[in-house]
């Protein structure tokens, strides 16, 4: 009998290469292989009967509610040119320096990872902006084409980021199922906050190796990036521009990463923190007064820490004077912050930035969705025609026993970072092979890390890495697609590395997990 698990992967991979959209491809080869899969006897197609299930375990999935709210904050910050006044004036204060401009980018590209989390946002904004001024200054192309692509990718493993938040979630279930398995039925889940702190140092890592790359290159071949010559107006920045620009994102950073890694709040209610913080800042950009925002913002965070150390409920029937006044009070506060936030959306709607932040927003988590939902259809039929089993069976005839299953998964996971979206891989791929590792003794939030940035490089391998396809639509036209594709090949390599840092070095990642969780 034919394979037809494994015909059905092959399938999918030649429809989303031909250019159908990716949700329609794998709701397609899903329904047509459970087809041939109950005409030829290899699956029970009342198996079909677990889908309604498992869309409805999507949709009420309390984590993924998270998605659209750190995209919202993202595309707003993006818009309203925030990430754009970072840029300059980071490039502005390293310029001076040989590759400083690049060291600016890497930079930039950590803080916007941190704040907005998108990936095709942060390149857009990079190669509008930093790019021709690298060239203009004598950047190699290639070199600058490199880092505009890599730092831009720093979304992706530098929390909070849409990845991380689908692979906490996916890497939870294989966990429990790796769990029941071994005959445990009281079984540990993995949260997103320990997967955001597992995350952390191994992003600031790779941070440190980009700019221990460049510096060391800008010393051996000074033409590649030379110090800046042609000073953008303005000059250096003084102390007042210079923590303009950076500290109102640092402050969203440490507000929604350290309200999840501290415990006050769940990724959900963090990342409407951020989303609120998004609009404030937005809004104060577009023309509300930076005295009548801070006191929005005091308002907001008086009031949220009030409301957690001396709590009212006016409802009970013993409510005394001094609860209605401190109910008040708090009454008051949100108001002046609800005011404040109504003056920043009026701002960004009349400057036509909230609408197509909407739209960006809703067609960016639709199509996530899309892909999780049909996902789940094509990993029903997956397993129905055997194919988790075939794959358990692969893994474990691996030689050199755990660590060989790995470097095994590892490479087929870069592989299909060639041709698939890291959504397709996490939520098609990973299922199926990651209970197989966990049973095998992996620790499973050091193995997060290690397929977070695998998949974090998919955006930089050709043909179909997403940030070559975003810088490719926004370069200079002197910038040929040979060039971004030999500029980012150094940092491929770089990112081969990091895993083998933190492969060597397991306490890179597992570290601020353990402290904090």
């Amino acid at each position: 009998m034919l394979p037809l698990d494994l015909i059905m992967v092959v399938a999918l991979i030649g429809g989303i290469l031909l250019g159908f959209p990716v949700a329609f491809t794998i709701a397609g080869v899903a329904t047509l292989f459970a087809i041939l899969g109950a005409a030829t006897g290899a699956m029970d197609i009342s198996l079909l009967g677990a889908l309604g299930q498992r869309v409805f375990g999507v949709m009420t999935n309390g984590v993924l509610i998270a998605i659209p709210l750190f995209v919202f904050m993202g595309v707003v910050l993006e818009k309203s040119r925030i990430a754009e006044e970072l840029l300059q004036t980071m490039g502005q204060l390293f310029g001076r320096l040989r590759g400083g401009l690049g060291v600016s980018v890497v930079l930039v590209g950590a803080l916007l990872a941190a704040s907005t989390g998108i990936v095709g946002a942060t390149v857009i904004a990079m190669g509008m902006i930093a790019l021709p001024t690298m060239l203009r200054n004598g950047y190699n192309p290639r070199l600058a084409s490199g880092v505009v692509c890599t730092a831009g990718t720093l979304g992706q493993i530098i929390p909070p980021s849409t990845l991380l938040i689908i692979l906490s979630d996916v890497m939870s279930n294989a966990y429990q199922q790796a769990q029941f398995a071994q005959g445990k039925f009281t079984v540990e889940t993995i949260s997103v906050g320990q997967i955001f702190s597992a995350a952390l140092f191994p992003g600031l890592l790779l941070v440190v190796i980009y700019i221990v790359y460049l510096l060391t290159r800008a010393w051996l071949v000074p033409a590649d990036a030379p110090a800046v010559k042609v000073v953008d107006a303005g000059g250096r920045p003084g102390v007042t521009r210079i923590l303009a620009a950076i500290l109102p994102p640092v402050l969203l950073i440490v507000a929604v990463l350290g309200a999840i890694l501290g415990g006050v709040a769940t990724p959900t209610e963090a990342a409407s923190v951020g989303a609120v913080g998004a609009f404030i800042l937005a809004g104060q950009r577009m023309g509300v007064s930076a005295r009548v925002t801070i006191i929005g913002v005091v308002a907001l965070i008086a009031l949220a820490i009030a409301a957690g150390v001396a709590p009212v409920k006016l409802q009970r029937s013993d409510v005394t004077m001094t609860a209605y006044l401190q109910g008040g009070v708090y009454a008051v506060l949100a108001i002046v912050g609800l005011a404040v936030l109504a003056a920043a959306i009026i701002r960004l709607h009349r400057n036509q930035i909230l609408v197509p932040a909407l739209t960006s927003t809703m067609t960016v988590t639709a199509m996530i969705f899309a892909t999780i939902l049909t996902a789940s259809f094509f990993s029903l039929v997956f397993v129905g025609l055997g194919g988790e089993d075939r794959i358990a069976a692969i893994i474990e005839a691996m030689p050199g026993g755990a660590t060989g299953a790995l470097v095994f998964c590892m490479l087929i996971l870069f592989v299909l970072g060639f041709f698939l979206d890291f959504v397709e891989i996490t939520v098609i791929v990973l299922p199926l092979i990651v209970p197989a590792l966990i049973l095998m003794g992996h620790d499973p939030v050091w193995l997060s890390v290690l397929i977070a940035i695998n998949l974090q490089t998919s955006f930089l391998t050709p043909p179909f890495g997403f940030s070559l396809f975003y810088l490719r639509g926004v370069a200079p036209p002197e910038i040929s697609t040979a060039s971004i594709y030999l500029g980012v090949a150094p940092f491929i390599v770089l990112q081969i590395v990091g895993i083998s840092v933190i492969w060597w070095f397991a306490d890179v990642a597992t570290y601020l997990p353990k402290l904090l969780f």
